[in-house]
């Protein structure tokens, strides 16, 4: 998965009719090759203030790796107000929690996808006739916004966790402003006509269970079609689940993706045990010996499900828990090189020295 940083100038509005033109970062991710590659937006959520700077540039790394091992070219823009431009101007305010104006936020989210957009019209290894759109809370609500406004080449979108108005620690699960998402979201249905895939977890922190089916219902109620998905519980607060909880949504996302044909599987498959060596031989890791160390005893001190990868020149990766197989690989191929399983859980996967890397 290759990466790379372009900058590109948006020009957003804030409800008190302010505009403004701000330069912003994209991190761009794709597979290997020349493509061209149909395209992925992603976009991110909203913080509360005092986190908005940090990151300085979005990325999702684990949601974008998923993403490019199904063949796409992934653009993620940081939007104005965010990171390296946060500061004296907010396009994604919406007033008061009494008195809440979503279509100056709805309105500078879509102008960011379009925007990122326009980039990826000037990238020769991406194919922009064919695009998708996602994002993860507010970043959720840019996904929907777009697909109600069906731009050319829009082939579908995801949402995770979208909405707008949260507070977990003031209100938890009772956001501002529902009913008026609802109303926003069932105006949009009606010019929408690509499919969409929703995800949502029931300890949703921000939402909670059951505004989410409301505001499902009422994008169909428009309509609207999206496939709806309330996944179990995770962690101290489901809105995270797009990060925390990939063991569960990439396999419901493969399967619509696959119906929209875009069938190669990005999911991870679990290698069969080699015989090569005892999980706890560690002179027979092909890494350096501080590698061994650092790296492979702390693997084997983490609990399962975990993995450990290997590369070339002495790269490596572990990971435990949640989507462990794809992050180990992942953090292991950050050098560019292609990467394998060396172990997962208890058991040594890799043949020797004549399976790659």
């Amino acid at each position: 998965m290759r990466e790379e940083v372009r900058r590109i100038p948006v020009t957003v509005q804030d409800l008190y009719g302010r505009q403004e033109t701000r330069q912003i970062p994209v991190t761009i991710f794709r597979p290997r090759g020349d493509g061209p590659f149909p395209l992925a937006i992603m976009n991110h959520g909203r913080a509360p203030t005092e986190r908005r700077a940090q990151p300085a540039r979005q990325r999702y790394e684990d949601l974008a790796r998923y993403l490019v091992g199904k063949g796409f070219a992934v653009l993620v823009p940081t939007r104005v107000g965010y990171g390296e431009t946060y500061g004296d101007f907010d396009p994604e305010a919406s007033g008061s929690c009494s008195a809440r104006r979503l279509e100056p936020m709805a309105a500078a989210a879509f102008e960011h996808v379009l925007a990122a957009l326009a980039l990826a019209k000037t990238l020769p290894f991406v194919d922009s006739s064919r695009w998708l759109v996602a994002g993860q809370s507010v970043g959720g609500v840019a996904a929907v916004v777009t697909v109600g406004r069906n731009p050319p080449g829009l082939i579908a979108g995801i949402n995770f966790a979208g909405g707008s108005g949260g507070d977990p620690e003031n209100r938890p699960q009772r956001p501002c402003g529902s009913e008026a998402t609802a109303r926003q979201w069932r105006g949009l249905a009606a010019s929408a006509a690509v499919p969409m895939l929703w995800l949502y977890w029931r300890n949703d922190q921000y939402w909670g269970p059951e505004l989410p089916k409301e505001w499902h219902a009422a994008w169909v109620a428009g309509g609207a079609t999206a496939e709806f998905h309330s996944l179990a519980a995770v962690g101290a607060d489901g809105h995270a689940g797009s990060n925390i909880d990939m063991d569960h949504w990439v396999p419901i996302a493969d399967a619509f993706l696959a119906r929209l044909g875009f069938a190669n599987s990005a999911l991870v498959p679990r290698p069969a045990p080699s015989g090569y060596a005892a999980i706890d031989d560690l002179d027979k890791v092909p890494v350096s010996a501080a590698s061994r160390e650092r790296g492979y005893r702390r693997f084997l001190g983490a609990s399962a499900p975990r993995a450990f990868a290997i590369g070339p020149r002495g790269a490596w990766g572990l990971a435990s828990g949640d989507w462990a197989l794809g992050r180990a690989l992942g953090r292991c191929e950050r050098n560019g090189a292609p990467c394998a399983l060396y172990a997962v859980d208890d058991e040594v996967v890799w043949a020797g020295s004549g399976q790659a890397p």
